[in-house]
């Protein structure tokens, strides 16, 4: 299991919201934090700590420039996810990322539209491409949102689900959107569920709020599922020491 740092940009800025709050016109959107700093700086700490494999992501429009000057000051060391397609992902892969993130554009009427993603392989390539997955619970399963998280998807996250779609990429991210931002506890079964199932690398995002949330996903994740912490971090305005996060090493990897 490794830790996932992350920068997220909002209006060019790096924030932390709280996931269930967004909307797709990015409206009442609830903001954790939000700093003047730029974000490559927070790019060049990541390098410096070899946090390799966490993700830039633009919150919406007017992220462009924020997000390959970051890209740039770690170059190969960390994804993009926002508005990726065909036509732009080139962009992104050449300012420094090194997989793509990609939800929305692969679904269309609420399924996998198999034509799309399999165009996005032939552009990229399926080891430079990462799906991000994220989902809600409804009932007892969770099922992936997309549309900044706001439109429920016919596709359950499952053993099924997860073993079918990877074959069509290199990793997955998942966040768990109903706790996302609010550092209320991670979503336990899910992660329990992605470490039985994942058959690729999947990284789970959301609720971390302290230290020993490494330990508690990492056991339960079977040491499968690598663990990105937002909102909790005392960079991000939090509590938990990015210091201490950034040097934790599993047992299982000693």
């Amino acid at each position: 299991m490794r830790f996932r740092p992350c920068i997220d940009l909002k209006n060019g800025k790096v924030v932390q919201i709280v996931g269930g709050s967004l909307r797709v016109d990015g409206s009442s959107v609830i903001t954790n934090f939000v700093t003047e700093e730029k974000p490559a700086e927070f790019a060049k700490l990541y390098q410096k700590d070899a946090l390799f494999g966490g993700h830039v992501v633009a919150l919406g429009q007017g992220n462009g420039k924020a997000a390959t000057e970051a890209l740039g000051a770690f170059p190969g060391g960390m994804h993009y996810g926002g508005g990726v397609n065909p036509e732009n992902a080139a962009t992104f892969l050449d300012a420094g990322a090194s997989h793509v993130i990609v939800t929305s554009y692969v679904f269309s009427g609420g399924r996998i539209d198999f034509d799309r993603l399999k165009s996005l392989v032939k552009v990229i390539g399926r080891d430079r491409l990462v799906l991000d997955l994220s989902c809600r619970r409804k009932g007892d399963d969770y099922w992936v949102v997309t549309d900044s998280w706001t439109r429920y998807t016919e596709l359950e996250v499952s053993a099924k689900s997860l073993s079918k779609l990877s074959k069509y990429c290199d990793e997955f991210l998942i966040h768990g959107v109903d706790v996302e931002g609010k550092m209320s506890g991670i979503e336990g079964e899910l992660v329990s569920l992605l470490g039985e199932s994942s058959p690729i690398p999947v990284t789970y995002a959301g609720g971390a709020s302290r230290i020993e949330d490494l330990d508690h996903v990492d056991e339960l994740g079977k040491g499968r599922v690598d663990l990105t912490i937002g909102s909790a971090l005392d960079i991000f305005g939090g509590s938990v020491s990015y210091e201490k996060v950034a040097s934790w090493v599993s047992p299982r990897r000693t």
